[in-house]
């Protein structure tokens, strides 16, 4: 630009170019702030079940809804894990404001012990106002390479499992006419990608479900909302693999997202009510969109970037191992 045009110009216009931005940016952050708050008062006192709560996103969920007053229910694996992380909420809230946090032991891969499960977590406080099903177990691996067993571990786990506990809590909530039901799930559950196989069927058949249980329980004042997040695959130490058109989807620093971030996302979805959000960068939606527009580009896209003979037996290595 010419020096001299910028000498003409007048001192107040260009002052009020940096005095818009400073003042957008903070009307964005009390706005978000404002959010927060709103969200927060809509989970006080209400009872709350976090399946998986000692991941990384169950963490959060719980530390945040059990500040913002919510009962919270955590339900976990191991039992001296649970104990020792809800001993770490306790002691670093304020007991006047906050519930003692209770704890209920589920293992998706035992669907004989989910009525139990069910009956146990009734008794906690009688009713679920929140569910959120944060159960995932991740596999990669070729698919002549995968075990009928695997499969059916990782439809226990992300697909039968979350299901059942949902349909367990249904009753009340619809005699109640109201709950809110929250599906963690991943972009999987939209787009599909090689190696991948049993675990993106599990994705999809559970946002299946979901979207149908949200038009038959509407009439009953009960919330359906579900997640899709992208997910991050980090390869074992010491392993490298091969750069492909499809692995820039699980990079962490461009498609990443943090625990943080997607339990504030939650939590804000219990005052928005909105009914599915999927929390991506722009490639991945772009991915989305392909697949259902182009879909024939789409599919030459991913078969382009699936790896040689030899990345395929590194994979394979993978079959049986989960990231939890």
């Amino acid at each position: 630009m010419d020096p001299e045009y910028l000498l003409s110009m007048d001192p107040a216009a260009i002052l009020l170019v940096p005095v818009v931005v400073v003042v957008t940016a903070v009307v964005i952050f009390l706005h978000s702030l404002v959010l927060k708050f709103l969200s927060t008062a809509t989970v006080r006192n209400k009872v709350v079940v976090i399946t998986d709560a000692l991941t990384g996103l169950g963490k959060e969920c719980a530390k945040l809804f059990h500040e913002g007053g919510a009962r919270v229910i955590l339900c976990g694996k191991t039992w001296e894990k649970l104990e020792g992380f809800a001993d770490n909420l306790t002691s670093a809230a304020d007991p006047k404001l906050t519930f003692p946090p209770k704890l209920v032991l589920v293992d998706f891969g035992d669907m004989n012990s989910m009525p139990d499960v069910i009956a146990e977590t009734m008794e906690c406080y009688g009713c679920v106002d929140v569910l959120i099903l944060n159960s995932s177990l991740k596999v990669k691996a070729p698919v002549q390479s995968t075990s009928l067993k695997m499969d059916k571990l990782v439809m226990d786990n992300n697909y039968f499992g979350p299901i059942t506990v949902a349909k367990g809590f249904l009753p009340s909530m619809m005699s109640r006419r109201t709950g809110h039901v929250i599906l963690v799930n991943s972009i999987q559950g939209k787009l599909a990608m090689p190696f991948r196989a049993t675990y993106a069927a599990s994705k999809h058949a559970v946002q299946a479900f979901f979207d149908c249980l949200r038009a038959e329980v509407q009439e009953y004042g009960i919330s359906v909302s579900t997640v899709n997040h992208t997910f991050i695959l980090s390869p074992p130490p010491g392993e490298k693999t091969k750069k492909s058109i499809w692995s820039i989807f699980s990079k962490q620093k461009v498609m990443g997202i943090t625990p943080a971030e997607a339990a504030n996302e939650i939590l804000k979805i219990l005052n928005s009510k909105k009914r599915e959000v999927v929390m991506a960068h722009s490639l991945p939606k772009m991915a989305i969109y392909a697949r259902s527009l182009f879909p024939n580009v789409f599919f030459a896209v991913m078969a382009a970037g699936v790896n040689n003979a030899a990345g395929v037996n590194n994979i394979a290595a993978l079959a049986d191992s989960e990231e939890l």
